[in-house]
This record gives C-alpha cells, structure tokens and sequence, in this order.
C-alpha cells in the first residue's frame, strides 16, 4: 500500500469514527449511514468536487446534496475535515442546541449545507431544481470560449428517499429534461429501520430510472474507490442523469453492520470499541492524526478553483460586458426595475387573470422570473405572453410544464431559488397544496423567495364540489412559520401582491387567486395591500369593523351599505396578508382595528385562528357542495344579509 493510499484509508476512516463517536457521545442520531459511505464522501469531497470552504457560496461550485439527511454527521464530518468553518467543538456538540451541526442538515445554518434535507424525497428532489439552473444559466450566459457557469450537482439517496413519491415526479422531470450534470448515488444497504428492505421495496429501481430516462450504473463495494471514480466518469460524460446504486453495509466494521441496529441509535461503548479494533483505529474519540487534516484540507485548492474561475470572468467581462453585468445582478439576488403601478384594469376580473396580465407587464422586465404549473396552465393563468416552453433542445425557454406532478414541482422550484439566477413561481389549485406542504414547509424553514400561485381559492370554484373546493388550506398555511400568504381582493391588490412577493429575499409567498370575476377596488387604496391590512370604506362614526379577505371583501362592501340603510355606521378593512399586518407598528394596526370596536371577519373557508382579531366569524366549518358558486354562496350563508346581521347582533 502507498502512502497515498494509506493517508486515504486513514481519511476515510477518519470520517467514520467522527460520526459515530459523534453519535455515541450524545446518545442520540444515525451511525450507519456515514459509516458505510465515507469513502463516497471522501471521493467527493476531496478528489472530485470544485468547491471552496473559505467561500461556500462561490457561485460556480459543485453542490452537494444529502437527501439522506439523517445521516448528517456524514456531511458534517467530511466539511470538519476539508477545512469549512465547522470547529471539531461544533462535531461535538451534534444535535445540541444552538450547535452548528444539527440532527439533519439546514441550510444557512451550517456553512457547505447546500438544501435543508431529512424529509426523505426531498433533497433529491430539491436537486433537480439546482441542476436546472445550472443547465439554464449555462445555456444562456456561456460563449464560445467562455464558460463561466459549469458545474455538478450530486446527490447521496437512501432506498426511503426513492420510495418517496416525490423523488419519482422530480426524476422523470429530470430525465425529460436531460439534466446531465445531476449525479445520484443510491446507498443501496438493503437495510431499513423495520428491517430488510425487501419487506417493502423489491421493484427493479434501476430499470425504473431507466424508463425516466436515466444512465443507470451499479458499483458493487462503496468501499471501492476505482469502481466509483470509474463509475463517477461515465457519469460525467453521458447526456443524460445517472443514477449510480451503490451496494454499502450499514454500520461498516461494527459488530451490528448490516442490522437495523445501526441505523437510528449510538452502536453503545462495547459496540464501538469493538469498530476501532475491527478497523485498526488506536486513536481515542474526537482525535483525528495530523495528517489526514493535511491530506483533506482543500482550502488552498478551494481558493486557487475560485480565483480561476475569477480570472475567466473578467475575461468574460472584457468580451461580454453586459452579460456578465446581468449575470452578476442575478447571481447576486438583485431585482432590475420593477413597474411601481399597476396597469388599468377595466372591468371585474378573476384574480387569477389578473395575476396573469401582471406576469406579462413583469415577465419582459425581469429575465430571472421562471416559473410553471402543475398542468394546469389555462387555469392558474401562469405563462406570461412571450414566455417560450424549457426543453433540452429550447434551454432557455422559461416556461416549465411539470406535468401533474405538484410536490416534485414545488421541490424543484425551491431547488432554483436556491441556486441562484432565478426567481421561480408555479401553480395549481389550492386545495393541491396539501399535496405539496413538505415543499412549501422546506421553503420557510430555508427562507427560500418561492412564489407558490395557488389559485381556484374558495367554494366560488362551484360546480366542481367539495373534493376542489378549499376550506382549511388557507388557515393551514398561515400557521406554517416564514409563509407569507396573500389573499388579493381585485386586481390591484393583485399587482400589489406579485410586488410583495418579488421584494421578499427572505422567505415563500402563497399568491391565492380567485376563479370568479370580482369587481375593481380604487388602485390608491388597494395600494395598502404592501403593508398587508388597511382601512378601504369607512363611516364617520364607525359602529363596528368587517374585516374580510380576498373575494369576500366584496361581500364586506354590500353588507356596509345594508348597515348604513339602517344608520348603522360601519369600517370595512381588506386583509390580504395577515404575516404582513402583524409585521407592522402595533400604532398602524391599533389604527387599523381600533380595539374598542366590534369585528367581524369574512372568509369562506375555516373560522378558526380569526379569534385573533374577530369577535365573530362568517366562515365555514364544513366541505363545500358542487353546484353554480352563487348558489353555493348564498346556501352555506356568505350573504351580505348575513353578514350584516352578525354585525348588528354585536353592536
């Protein structure tokens, strides 16, 4: 053995005995999987990815992903060791609180975590977003000569990320989409935590990726690393994904590999002594031999890729200098101008249509702005005009069709804002949302700006019945954390609502749009949408206030006349955004609701959380009814008589 081999071995042991003493010193986490795929991670991260630990968000690096996020003392032992700014004191407090190494991998909380992962599906899912961007940005930014965006994104799966669902939408999107620089590696362990896989899972998964039109390729060892770096180039070279099982024993050298035992809980003190004769490994927990710090530290290396590629944009910059100022705006996240008022709008609109003329006054502004829907383009109003179909043979068309395949859409949107480049939007029916919650929950638990359009809002949607008609999603997604949810009440608050959205850096949007036509507000007033409540009618003396969102502001307008017939003096205030309100001055929203009077909140759909400002509420507690929406309106009791009686019974 070389001493080239014997630094290697070292490393990639080095690698398993900071996870699992990691494991073992807290009691807690998931030993087996670092264990087994440390020689993948040290082929990665040390041989074959471009990337720089004193800057891990250089733009043009290779991106990791661990969709097996459980498996995170894997990630965080290989970033310790390559010289990221992880401290061997942060190994040791794994999972502890306000460690930077928590039980699963969170982006922007740990420097070198590219997707925040753990929710199986999920981080190869998100990925195919990365690789598209990447794929896009390339097709329209590189020139002959001059090739400043080119880079890999690679992807570690467990069997439970490729029995997910979502991993299976976003795949076939992959290989429809000839994503030839995404790379997986499937740790096929045979092992899951109930016991053999084959319980549950016996399908031929490479056959399956085949069928979505994926290179499929097989190395027999992870402990071979000529089988993987040859498996790794013809990865490289093939047009197509590739999808490399890799056959790994879980819980390598201990006395519990290949057992369920290794996988979710510490192997114990006898267990690990046992490992560090089994692997000859002398040194004592948390003690890693100079050398392998020597041999793994890539910060040098790191730098001297990041300057190069420096070196080759200001090439780029001499030859192309406004493609590399736009190229620069849009890595950096920055918006170019943006209309600062709306179009006119002449007659009732769908909100939904609205949202798509307001795409078509931004579309041709903002080259960044990519998005699609769940097949169901014509209703959610989501292609802007000019925008042109993505296809391998069309890379920079920037409408995506993602077929019905709502959770690997929001994934993969998500995987696009993060990248860089992009600011990605899509649509379907709100009451699919539920079919996507885990992307729209990783999007605020990251901060990623998705713009999520959900539109066909309430049970306007009509003769179409209670399985499309939403009734909880909207107070189900305002309690999700991060969630910014918009419900516009006309047009203009629509344009308003796309421009919150769009500024936000920090966070997903849910645009939720009417199917039905509803009349036009005053622009100037609607304008109050940017600070998410305001007041739009008032009286003179107002007796009490019926706050309403979206299509029932409306309803809130003609109840307000009934009241004043009566000489009943009422406020109307138009709530679209409630995450909004809440963010300003207690002094604005104190204004807005003036607490000595009487609420009433109209929404159609679940009364609950309106407690927070309403002292009573015209919602609904049950599932809709298929029939024409204003038949369905006024039976389940969104009148304004009703309304204006609920009123009347408070004042």
């Amino acid at each position: 053995m070389t001493k080239t081999q014997d630094l290697t071995a070292l490393s990639v042991n080095a690698i398993r005995f900071l996870a699992m003493d990691a494991v073992e010193k807290v009691k807690s986490g998931h030993p087996g999987m670092p264990m087994a795929m440390a020689p993948l991670a040290y082929l990665l991260f040390r041989e074959v990815m471009r990337h720089n630990p004193l800057d891990p968000t250089w733009p043009n690096r290779d991106r990791f992903v661990l969709s097996a996020g459980h498996g995170s003392m894997l990630l965080y032992a290989v970033l310790h060791l390559t010289g990221y700014d992880l401290p061997l004191e942060e190994i040791q407090r794994f999972r502890q609180w306000g460690s930077k190494t928590p039980g699963h991998p969170e982006r922007g909380h740990t420097p070198g975590v590219e997707v925040t992962t753990g929710p199986l599906g999920q981080g190869i899912s998100t990925a195919v977003g990365l690789a598209l961007a990447e794929k896009k940005l390339a097709a329209e930014f590189n020139r002959p000569g001059h090739t400043v965006v080119d880079h890999y994104t690679y992807v570690l799966a467990s069997d439970g990320d490729l029995m997910e669902g979502v991993s299976g939408e976003a795949s076939s999107l992959a290989g429809q989409w000839g994503l030839s620089k995404l790379i997986v590696f499937w740790d096929d362990n045979r092992i899951s935590i109930d016991g053999p896989t084959d319980l549950a899972f016996k399908e031929d998964v490479l056959l399956r990726y085949r069928a979505y039109g994926w290179q499929t390729l097989r190395v027999e060892d992870a402990n071979d690393l000529n089988a993987l770096r040859h498996a790794l180039r013809l990865a490289q070279l093939d047009e197509r994904p590739t999808l490399i099982a890799v056959r790994s024993h879980i819980g390598y050298g201990s006395p519990k590999q290949d057992s369920p035992k290794a996988h979710g809980e510490p192997l114990g003190p006898e267990a690990v002594e046992a490992t560090r004769k089994n692997l000859g490994w002398p040194y004592p927990p948390f003690v890693v031999p100079e050398e392998v710090y020597r041999h793994m530290d890539l910060r040098t290396q790191g730098q001297a890729w990041q300057e190069a590629w420096e070196r080759a944009m200001e090439a780029y910059a001499k030859a192309y200098p406004e493609l590399y100022q736009e190229l620069l705006r849009r890595l950096r996240g920055e918006l170019p101008p943006l209309p600062e008022e709306p179009p006119a709008f002449d007659k009732p609109l769908a909100t939904r249509a609205a949202s798509g003329k307001v795409l078509d006054l931004l579309a041709p502004r903002m080259p960044e702005l990519l998005g699609g829907s769940a097949d169901l383009t014509p209703s959610n109003n989501t292609k802007a005009q000019g925008m042109e179909d993505f296809s391998p043979q069309n890379p920079t068309g920037r409408y995506l069709r993602f077929g019905v395949r709502e959770h690997g859409m929001g994934a993969i949107l998500n995987g696009l804002n993060l990248h860089g480049g992009y600011r990605a939007y899509g649509g379907t029916f709100l009451v699919f949302s539920d079919y996507m919650r885990p992307a729209i929950r990783l999007a605020a638990l990251m901060g990623t700006p998705t713009v999520f359009v959900f539109t066909h809002d309430s049970i306007a949607l009509g003769e179409d019945g209670p399985t499309h008609q939403p009734v909880e999603h909207l107070m189900g997604l305002r309690a999700m954390p991060g969630l910014w949810v918009i419900r516009p009440a006309d047009a203009y608050e629509t344009f308003y609502a796309w421009q919150v959205a769009l500024r936000r850096k920090e966070g997903p949007t849910a645009l939720v749009l009417t199917r039905q036509a509803v009349p036009l507000l005053s622009p100037e007033k609607a304008k109050g949408l940017l600070r998410g409540g305001y007041v739009l009618e008032d009286a003179e003396k107002p007796q009490g206030v019926i706050l309403a969102t979206g299509s029932e502001v409306h309803l809130a307008l003609k109840a307000k006349e009934l009241l004043g017939e009566r000489g009943v003096g009422v406020r109307v205030v138009s709530l679209p955004c409630l995450e909004l309100f809440e963010a300003q001055p207690e002094e604005y929203r104190k204004a807005v609701l003036p607490p000595g009077l009487p609420v009433v909140a109209v929404e159609a759909g679940a009364s609950l959380g309106w407690e927070r400002y309403a002292h009573r509420v015209v919602g609904l507690d049950r599932f809709g009814a298929s029939a024409p929406y204003p038949e369905v309106y006024e039976r389940l009791g969104f009148t304004p008589e009703r309304v204006a009686e609920v009123l009347l019974e408070l004042v």
